[in-house]
């Protein structure tokens, strides 16, 4: 009795302070069957499932979809109603007249979500470690109980003002506002998913929007230019419109990136590569720094640098590249061994105009045959086997294609080089900064390779700690452009463009957070897509496109999944590590709507 009274007494304070969802009024009917997948409910009478008004919000405890709280002895328990039916008895005298004048005794079967403390509801148990008992009552969840838990998803006891935004409503109960944590969408990295016309622009668009109320920042990927109404906004900076208006400077790219643009042969043409741009890497830094070296000194055929005991030796340099044949070693591996942090750095600078004459001056012999100390003569099979990569190197240095994307003529200081406009927009005050692919053209994969060495870049600085105070999360639309590409041809060996996958594995401790859109889930490679922690799911009608999607998140389920080919535009299912239960939801129209809608055919 003692023990009955401390339990009605805690429960009527809850009541005082209008958190129990136990009320009397939102009664529907007894647990009497109890499964590991599922329970069913009984209602005592068909006129619980009506319709009614409870302090001015309707409740109706018979849809399918409809979310249900259930008292259990220990736990609360939240649940979704997943069908409603009549015993087979009562079945046979349904009609109309007696629909409307007799009880009818239906049951429900109910998928428990997720388990809560009895006395403070809005504490969420970790994992559903037991089930309601048979007997258990079952009310209809008001949408202010279910708000609560949306709100407090993903978010941590001791961070008491997480920036939260509004995505959108339920389906079943357009008045239940879905707010959703910033931490719990982005926190694990996001991705939105779902075939063309189901809404993924207008949710990106939503989700950028939420990122802006709470002034956070956001890059966006625009693969076709459809996000482009948002560049006249106040919270944008300058869009950076590849080939047009911006360009990322070839002195950002990586050794790898611009073997995947040369593509050189294993045996002869990669270690002549390599070594070419490693000489015009080191003439840079002489270059740059003979003026205030007291070792370095500038003659008119080239660098001398002071070895030992004021002995001076030569680097010959003729039109710009560095001269090997038949020259001491010594000097040129000095100024490297002395500068090998700058030179192997990811920022080196060098002349890419004179890569291919510098790939014609190393096409020697390693070393000098009667003195070790010096390389060696020309090596005529190695320049015979060069002749298709210097050939190359020559026309992709002339091709305005890439020349207008990677500003081969252009120098790193130029205005609108793009690693200077991204680095603006993080020491600035605006909240979005759009790449723009729309004018990039889709021959000799330049689309991919240049996606590919801006995420390099953003790795990079992830990695040295620039987004630690200041959260950044890159939206990619269309991603599946970009990711899971490799490059071979039958010289070349084939290379992975993986730096988003890189990202996804490694940038969140960062502050770098990944949202990927894509129609074709099945094409995003399975390791990235099994790091995204949310996934907002749009209509999804083939079945490799459902099952990469299932396979990635554990908290997918038959029952929820069974959803997508029926959802309409605009809606979703909301799921990830951070939402105990999937949510299905309406999302809102974004304020400021994206360049996606269908033309429509009309009459001449």
């Amino acid at each position: 009795i003692i023990k009955r009274n401390i339990v009605l007494l805690k429960l009527t304070c809850l009541k005082a302070m209008n958190r129990n969802p136990f009320e009397h009024n939102y009664f529907i009917g007894y647990i009497n069957q109890v499964t590991p997948q599922y329970v069913k409910v009984h209602f005592p009478s068909s006129v619980l499932l009506k319709s009614f008004v409870f302090r001015g919000e309707q409740y109706n405890g018979g849809l399918v979809g409809n979310y249900v709280v259930i008292e259990g002895e220990q736990h609360g328990f939240l649940g979704k109603m997943l069908e409603i039916s009549l015993p087979e008895n009562e079945r046979l005298e349904l009609s109309e007249k007696s629909f409307q004048n007799k009880e009818f005794h239906p049951t429900g079967k109910i998928e428990i979500l997720l388990s809560f403390d009895l006395f403070n509801p809005t504490e969420v148990e970790k994992g559903l470690n037991s089930l309601p008992s048979v007997g258990a009552k079952v009310f209809v969840c008001s949408s202010n109980f279910i708000k609560g838990y949306f709100k407090g998803f993903g978010v941590k006891k001791e961070n008491t003002n997480p920036p939260v935004f509004s995505l959108g409503c339920l389906t079943y109960d357009k008045s239940t506002e879905v707010e959703i944590s910033q931490q719990a969408i982005f926190g694990r990295h996001c991705a939105v998913v779902g075939t063309t016309g189901g809404g993924k622009s207008y949710t990106v668009s939503k989700l950028i929007e939420g990122i802006i109320v709470n002034k956070g920042k956001a890059i966006l990927i625009d693969a076709t230019g459809e996000y482009a109404t948002h560049d006249k906004q106040s919270y944008s900076a300058t869009p950076a419109i590849l080939a047009n208006s911006a360009f990322f400077h070839y002195t950002n790219l990586t050794i790898g990136d611009l073997f995947v643009l040369l593509r050189p042969s294993g045996q002869v043409q990669a270690p002549k590569l390599a070594e070419a741009i490693k000489s015009l890497k080191v003439l840079r830094v002489l270059e740059n720094t003979y003026l205030t070296s007291t070792n370095i000194t500038k003659v008119d055929d080239g660098f001398k640098v002071k070895i030992r005991d004021g002995i001076e030796e030569l680097i010959k340099v003729d039109g710009g590249t560095v001269t090997k044949e038949n020259q001491l070693m010594h000097p040129f591996n000095r100024i490297y061994e002395q500068n090998m942090v700058d030179i192997e750095s990811f920022n080196s600078d060098f002349d890419i105009r004179l890569l291919a004459s510098q790939i014609i001056k190393e096409c020697i012999w390693d070393i000098d045959k009667n003195d070790h100390m010096k390389w060696g003569g020309r090596n005529d099979t190695h320049l015979n086997n060069c002749i298709s990569l210097i050939l190359r190197t020559k026309s992709l240095i002339n091709n305005p294609l890439f020349d207008v994307i990677f500003g081969f003529q252009k120098d790193k200081t130029d205005e609108g080089e793009l690693t200077t406009e991204m680095q603006k927009f993080l020491n600035g005050d605006k909240n979005l900064l759009r790449i723009g692919f729309e004018q990039v053209g889709y021959d000799f994969q330049a689309r991919e390779i240049l996606a590919n060495a801006i995420g390099k870049n953003l790795l990079e600085k992830s990695r040295q700690g620039d987004f630690k105070s200041k959260p950044v999360v890159l939206f990619i639309d269309e991603a599946h452009q970009y990711l899971n590409r490799s490059v071979k041809d039958e010289y070349f060996e084939m290379t992975r463009l993986d730096s988003f996958d890189q990202i996804a594995k490694e940038c969140r401790k960062h502050g770098l957070f990944l949202c990927l859109a894509t129609q074709m889930p099945r094409d995003i490679p399975q390791g990235t897509l099994s790091q995204m922690g949310t996934f907002i799911v749009h209509r999804l009608i083939n079945p490799f496109d459902k099952d990469a999607v299932e396979n990635a998140c554990s908290s997918a389920n038959k029952n929820s999944l069974s959803f997508l080919p029926v959802l309409g535009a605009g809606e979703a299912i909301l799921m990830g590590v951070d939402f105990p239960m999937p949510v299905v939801l309406k999302v809102n129209k974004p304020i400021v709507e994206p360049n996606s809608a269908t033309p429509q055919f009309v009459l001449p």
